[in-house]
């Protein structure tokens, strides 16, 4: 495998300085020397990394004819809101670098560590003009100057000066970026002068979603579809607890309220329901058990030719064997035992609509049978009456199993799954979809702090990085559940924390273990554990366990430690020893004891 090289290593090695300006006009670490450790090169497998992100070097004018392309095959609409869209997300996966990074760094640094990034990256120069933050109280207000737009240059050379501002993407970055730093709080940037608008210079401002008077107007362009939930984005109002939506437990047919999301599985997922919903194709949903199926589902109706009609869902895993056939096609009144009044069945209360049969790989052979030969003919009859009914619905399935698998084992009929697998949309678990974890946060946080009359201004950091890197077996469920569970355990005015969220599920070591800002091992997890009157595994109950090799508990430590530091340098020693706080050479003795 080629070698990686550090940017920063060559610019030391050649005495080149290979950066303009000086880290003194950024304040603390981490640096742009800092940042420039993480951007590798590899000249002879053709691949440029950002820590262990991939990056592409590209000219602008290549940009500038995409962008051109974008909009005329999209529209100016359509191309701002993808690329709005693209630079969000971009600006949450360098926020994530930076709060893994530099979990030691105060929130201003690591808050403005995105202007080197954005720098670093060759997209626009920042200057800071104004920037006002409590993470305490959930206040944020940030103004900046933004010189040599890549954007601006593009689409001035394409379209000349017009009377809108055209830094879509930067505007999407600052808004990813500063809102996934600042979680609970959805921070909306507005570039308030542009130079393709005329003006001497680009400026922007950001602020909270519910501070701005007119935020839909921005929100719109963060939305994948006109039936993604602009609310989930921080809302442009303030809302009161008779705003709030009805709870779960008597929940209404639509789920419209709580579509979230802005990964690029979930705007495919969104596309394609887009797509089939004018079509009367039967929908198969795929995906494990808590990613929202059931949401997707009701949203498919919603927006379909059949939104006047029934949206009728039936959960196949909760009914009994012998009532499978009642349950889907009705009863005659003396059909048997018990059988007082005729009543009709799903498909008949879903005629003209939607019927949606969740769990659908739960249902036995026998039912599958009568199931597929409704679906085949259109037609119904009700158990112990005479006559046939024609039908007319739209049938959507959902499954949290392999149904190819279970055909191959004969638990679930071939000729059934081809009738259900005409449209399938596969829905990712959470783990696979993390852009979206900040954007739920913020909605969910929201949501229960309003319906529980809580008044909270936030989530701490350590809280923050256990919640990002959480494994959420139980996807968006799960999610939703300990969100919901840390507004009800914190008091008042005080930030949501670690003991506040997690009980018995397992929280990684990568999640809860940072630097603290004296350069010692913060053990978060203990620390939870102690605020939560549990018991809790010592440091040093950890370094006597750890496996020595023959040497001694602490010195075997110490060497896992700085091993660990090169290989996520990528085996730079001096970038290593920046992290530990030691010199190279330092750092070198220390391997060599090996």
């Amino acid at each position: 495998m080629t070698k990686r090289i550090s940017l920063a290593e060559v610019s030391r090695t050649t005495g080149t300085m290979l950066l303009t300006g000086s880290d003194a006009d950024f304040g603390e670490s981490p640096s742009l020397s800092d940042l420039t450790e993480c951007l590798f090169f590899s000249p002879g497998d053709g691949r440029i990394w950002l820590d262990d992100q991939r990056m592409l070097l590209m000219r602008n004018s290549t940009y500038g004819q995409l962008r051109k392309e974008l909009i005329s095959t999209l529209g100016i609409e359509g191309a701002r809101g993808l690329l709005t869209r693209a630079g969000y997300a971009s600006g949450m996966r360098d926020a994530q670098l930076v709060r893994e990074k530099w979990a030691h760094a105060d929130q201003g640094a690591q808050l403005l560590a995105g202007t080197r990034l954005h720098a670093l990256e060759g997209m626009v120069k920042v200057e800071p003009v104004l920037v006002q933050t409590d993470y305490e109280k959930g206040s944020y207000y940030g103004e900046f100057l933004w010189h040599n737009s890549c954007e601006v240059d593009v689409h001035v050379a394409a379209h000349g000066v017009d009377n809108e501002p055209a830094c879509w993407n930067l505007v999407g970055y600052a808004t990813g970026y500063v809102s996934t730093l600042f979680l609970g709080k959805l921070i909306v940037f507005r570039e308030v002068e542009c130079r393709a608008a005329g003006a001497r210079v680009c400026r922007v401002i950001g602020k909270p979603a519910e501070e701005w008077p007119d935020v839909e107007e921005d929100l719109r362009y963060l939305n994948p579809e006109s039936f993604v939930n602009r609310e989930a984005f921080g809302g442009g109002k303030k809302y009161e607890a008779a705003d709030l939506p009805v709870p779960e437990e008597n929940p209404p047919a639509r789920g419209r309220n709580l579509m979230v999301g802005i990964s690029a599985a979930f705007n495919s997922a969104c596309h394609m329901l887009t797509r089939v919903a004018s079509t009367q194709a039967t929908v198969l949903f795929t995906g494990e058990s808590g990613v929202g199926k059931e949401l997707f589902a009701s949203m498919l109706h919603d927006i379909s030719s059949r939104k006047d009609g029934a949206f009728i869902s039936v959960n196949c895993a909760a009914i009994p064997d012998t009532l499978v056939e009642s349950e889907l096609f009705g009863v005659e009144r003396g059909a048997y035992t018990g059988a007082t009044e005729s009543r009709p069945g799903r498909f008949e209360r879903a005629d003209g609509g939607t019927l949606f049969l969740d769990e659908i790989g739960t249902l036995t052979m026998v039912a599958q049978g009568k199931l597929l030969r409704a679906l085949q003919e259109g037609i119904i009859e009700r158990v112990g009456g005479t006559r046939t009914q024609k039908v007319d619905v739209r049938l959507v399935a959902a499954t949290n199993v392999d149904l190819e698998d279970a055909v191959r084992k004969g638990l679930f009929r071939e000729d059934l799954f081809f009738r259900l697998n005409v449209y399938p949309i596969h829905l990712p678990p959470l783990r696979e979809r993390r852009d979206d974890i900040p954007l739920l946060l913020s909605y969910f946080f929201r949501r229960y702090c309003l319906r529980h009359g809580r008044n909270l201004p936030g989530f701490t950091s350590r809280a923050v990085r256990a919640l990002l890197n959480y494994a959420y077996p139980g996807n968006i469920r799960e999610l939703q559940n300990l969100v919901e569970r840390g507004v009800i355990s914190a008091d008042d005015g005080q930030l949501v924390d670690l003991p506040h969220i997690f009980r018995a599920e397992k929280v990684g070591l990568d999640s809860t273990y940072a630097l603290g800002g004296n350069g010692a091992l913060a053990d978060t997890a203990a620390e939870s554990a102690k605020a939560d009157g549990q018991a809790s595994t010592s440091l040093l109950d950890m370094v006597l366990g750890h496996e020595t090799q023959g040497m001694a508990p602490l010195e075997a430590l110490e060497l896992r430690v700085v091993e660990e530091a090169v290989a996520r340098s990528h085996g730079n020693l001096a970038a290593a020893g920046r992290l530990l706080g030691m010199s190279r050479a330092q750092l070198a003795y220390r391997l060599q004891k090996r």
